[in-house]
């Protein structure tokens, strides 16, 4: 958080720490353009498995991502709507083996979703959009 601030705070933006919307101003409700979401997706039985400079040095919370590895995932897409502006886009870090998975439940959700892949990092990323209108829930 430290390092979010120094970063975000010297150009104006701010910081905010809590469980995810949770410490959010009510006033940013349905007003967000791009949310970034860094949540965890390792499934629980294989975070063992990690290299020893990420289990060793990452407190097990930013690994551990519950049974499958999509729970927070599950959490963060229920809310999304809620906070993204019409058109706004939430990206969220899987593995490519999650993606089918991880767009299913941003689709449940309603939004609209794409995958994009950086094969030279490895990285596989969920863009999930919400409607250009607003829509009655």
């Amino acid at each position: 958080m430290r390092c979010a601030r120094r970063n975000v705070e010297r150009v104006g933006g701010q910081v905010f720490e809590g469980d995810l919307f949770d410490p959010l101003p009510s006033a940013l409700k349905g007003r967000i353009d791009v949310l970034l979401a860094n949540v965890p997706y390792v499934p629980s039985d294989e975070v063992r498995l990690l290299p020893a400079e990420a289990r060793l040095h990452e407190p097990l919370v930013t690994l551990d991502g519950g049974a499958d590895g999509l729970e927070v995932l599950r959490r963060v897409s229920a809310e999304a709507s809620a906070w993204l502006a019409p058109g706004g886009h939430i990206l969220v870090e899987t593995t490519e083996d999650q993606s089918a998975i991880a767009t299913a439940i941003f689709n449940h959700d309603g939004l609209t979703t794409r995958v994009t892949t950086d094969p030279d990092y490895a990285a596989t990323v969920i863009i999930a959009t919400s409607p250009s209108t607003t829509v009655a829930r």
